[in-house]
């Protein structure tokens, strides 16, 4: 269980994260989704130890996140970090050695990843030769290829096309499925959708909404039910029932809990019912709820990028 414990940083005057507590369970699949400048980059650089948090602590099963076990998690950032002109899999063989892993088991676990995000063609190219997206895989591989305890990711669909983020999904879900944590940001709230087991939602610096996906959803679901039958007209006419919007299927009304089941009893005796059900909203009508029309700020001003460094968590480190 990695848990992020009332975490507060400062940058001048502007308080990036402000008190923010969560925990990313083993296994789960957890989306940390907000506006621009909501803190989600600066929560995953303290995560990572690449920033230091003036308050607040990280931990992994209990114990504090140090600097050596940060090294044993995939870290992904927003900004691509891989060398431009090495070879894909010269530099992901590498970036498994800094991490430990002998070259045999480098070896197998680059050629692994490169074959289930489709790269394997590209071995032997220059990333700078690579186009986007596939610059893209790479940056995630580069995440996977010691084995992580945990995983960090900032933004790993961004550039992607539907297919590849449909491969992409199933390398982390099978990286859950092993019972890894991973915490990834999105903005991309439909593939969110698809793919959280658990979800966290942070505005302005602090968390306003965190818990199971389906949970949040059913939460925020409100009052809207969804009637199908072959007459579904005299559903605007009655009293308490607002927002009628009909379609050629049916009907999608508001109403009280116990009035929406007295126009089911109605349409019942009026003739078949083929549907009837609350309408559950969508992750981004969930988010707009939570964060209805909260002011935004310029993260990446507020939190300079962490300079380039030579090794994956700022020294240069031996090869084994």
């Amino acid at each position: 269980m990695l848990r992020v414990d009332q975490v507060s940083r400062t940058f001048g005057q502007f308080k990036a994260v402000d008190g923010v507590t969560f925990e990313v369970g083993p296994g789960r699949l957890t989306g940390f989704v907000g506006g621009n400048g909501a803190g989600k980059t600066t929560t995953m650089r303290i995560i990572m130890g690449v920033l230091a948090a003036d308050a607040g602590s990280v931990s992994l099963n209990g114990k504090p996140v140090t600097r050596p076990v940060a090294a044993t998690f995939g870290y992904m950032p927003e900004e691509r970090g891989l060398y431009p002109k090495t070879p894909v899999g010269e530099q992901l063989v590498y970036l498994a050695r800094l991490h430990g892993v002998n070259r045999a088991q480098a070896e197998e676990n680059v050629a692994d990843l490169l074959e289930r995000l489709g790269l394997t063609a590209r071995v032997n190219d220059r990333l700078e030769k690579l186009s986007l997206g596939n610059q893209q895989r790479a940056q995630i591989a580069a995440a996977l290829v010691h084995d992580p305890t945990v995983l960090i990711l900032d933004e790993p669909f961004s550039g992607l096309d539907p297919l590849a983020v449909d491969t992409v999904m199933a390398v982390l879900r099978e990286r859950a499925a092993r019972g890894v944590p991973v915490l990834f940001s999105s903005h991309q709230l439909d593939v969110v959708e698809r793919i959280t087991d658990d979800l966290v939602i942070i505005s302005g610096g602090q968390i306003k909404a965190s818990g199971a996906t389906a949970a949040l959803q059913e939460q925020y679901a409100g009052s809207r039910y969804r009637l199908e039958a072959a007459d579904t007209a005299w559903v605007a006419g009655l009293p308490g029932v607002t927002a009628v919007v009909a379609d050629g299927a049916g009907v999608t009304f508001d109403a009280p809990a116990e009035l929406a089941q007295q126009v089911l009893q109605q349409a019942l005796g009026k003739g078949p019912v083929v549907g009837f059900n609350r309408v559950i909203p969508s992750l981004a009508e969930v988010f707009r709820e939570v964060v209805g029309d909260a002011p935004k700020a310029d993260e990446a001003d507020a939190a300079p990028a962490a300079k380039k460094r030579r090794g994956r968590f700022g020294r240069k480190e031996a090869v084994k």
